[in-house]
């Protein structure tokens, strides 16, 4: 697939990193009284179709939010299903993430997702760790809070055993005690469903971020709805807090 330039369309390029809030599963099953599994399947194409149109408009870091901390809280069925989602999709989908040059990458709570999937999280990661075409970050069992506390915690643990000092602490020191310590912030966020909150997802990198919301539902983004939200983005004036 041959990656498309945005000069065509007066850009002079994507976002580095784009970040997406996938919301609407559900919502699109109900609309066709289908059961929700159906909507989350039909949304794990959709992240195969993004994937592949992130590429196509050669955006470098793609990071969904798979599922969060407190999806946890979900009946036990629908959590189940998800989790089969999951194995099925890392055990179809990385060799071919792998041969369209993606580097495949997971944060969040690992330990709640099994041993399982915890060992196709490795695999996949390994057998994916030196391509560099797209960085492909998925959020599982993550929570925002929890991250920002693991880090505050693994920072205190260091300046207690005298590794680190207090005052050495800042915006770097703290960035890098984050899963996302190896990639930059996001410069766009999209959420899809209509939905305008964050879900505690990512509160402490998303702090310039640009928003975008819209009221596709995740099973119908496409394309076009992507490349609608960088259009949106290149007509921001992006200033980081310093009046000009």
């Amino acid at each position: 697939m041959e990656a498309t330039s945005l000069k065509l369309d007066g850009y002079s390029e994507a976002p580095r990193h784009v970040a997406i809030i996938m919301d609407g599963n559900g919502r699109w099953a109900r609309a066709r009284g289908l059961p929700r599994t159906s909507g989350h399947k039909q949304g794990a194409e959709t992240l195969r179709e993004t994937v592949k149109n992130a590429i196509r408009l050669n955006i470098s870091y793609l990071t969904l939010y798979g599922f969060s901390s407190e999806n946890w809280q979900r009946p036990a069925e629908e959590v189940n299903d998800l989790m089969g989602l999951l194995t099925f999709y890392l055990k179809r989908e990385v060799a071919e993430l792998d041969q369209q040059g993606v580097c495949f990458k997971v944060i969040g709570d690992r330990s709640r997702l099994g041993k399982n999937i915890e060992k196709l999280i490795h695999q996949a990661e390994h057998r994916t760790r030196n391509n560099s075409r797209l960085t492909l970050t998925i959020a599982l069992s993550y929570g925002a809070r929890d991250e920002i506390i693991m880090a505050a915690r693994q920072l205190a643990e260091q300046v207690e055993n005298g590794a680190l000092s207090a005052a050495d602490i800042n915006e770097d020191t703290f960035s890098n005690a984050l899963y996302t310590y190896d990639i930059p912030d996001p410069d766009l966020l999209i959420r899809t469903s209509g939905e305008m909150r964050l879900s505690n997802f990512m509160l402490w990198q998303l702090a310039y971020s640009e928003f975008v919301f819209t009221e596709t539902l995740w099973p119908d983004f496409s394309y076009d709805d992507l490349k609608k939200a960088i259009e949106i983005y290149h007509g921001r004036d992006r200033r980081y807090g310093v009046a000009r």
